[in-house]
């Protein structure tokens, strides 16, 4: 089967999902609801690694504290994949997370989906999915996009 050529295909197109992962992101890491809700679709539904579904505004409640810098202390982005078909986009990213608490760090990755919809001239997130990543699959550090220690984002050498 081969997918017919999409009127997003073009470098613009991949900068603006670039962007829109970027922000979701960072959305999360400082907390933002405001910008977050901008992002997400009227009908967006979140899924997590457990199969358990939330709906937006359940979702948006969770978002305004769900990032503490203290517990996660490194965060980053990486492996990402920006796959546009028609006026749907998957954009796919691992993050690894290194969470304290008590004293002790624990590290590990998870892999997630966000589906955007183009609709009304814009990009919006109807749909975002996370999964576990085991560490036999976890993507290498020369994949990493982006990096946050304590909730801070860190300059990348060019």
């Amino acid at each position: 089967m081969q997918l017919a050529p999409s009127r997003h295909q073009s470098t613009e197109t991949m900068n603006e999902l670039r962007a829109l992962n970027a922000r979701f992101i960072h959305n999360f890491v400082t907390n933002d609801v405001a910008s977050h809700d901008a992002i997400l679709h009227p009908a967006f539904i979140n899924i997590w690694p457990t199969g358990q579904r939330w709906d937006r505004a359940t979702y948006l409640k969770y978002w305004a504290t769900a990032f503490d810098p203290d517990v996660i202390v490194y965060w980053d982005v990486r492996d990402e994949l920006i796959t546009v078909i028609g006026d749907v986009a998957l954009v796919r990213s691992t993050n690894k997370a290194t969470r304290r608490r008590d004293g002790n760090e624990v590290t590990g990755m998870t892999t997630y989906t966000d589906t955007y919809l183009f609709e009304n001239g814009a990009w919006k997130c109807i749909q975002a999915q996370i999964t576990a990543v085991a560490p036999e699959h976890y993507p290498a550090d020369d994949t990493i996009v982006s990096v946050y220690i304590k909730g801070e984002l860190q300059r990348r050498a060019a």
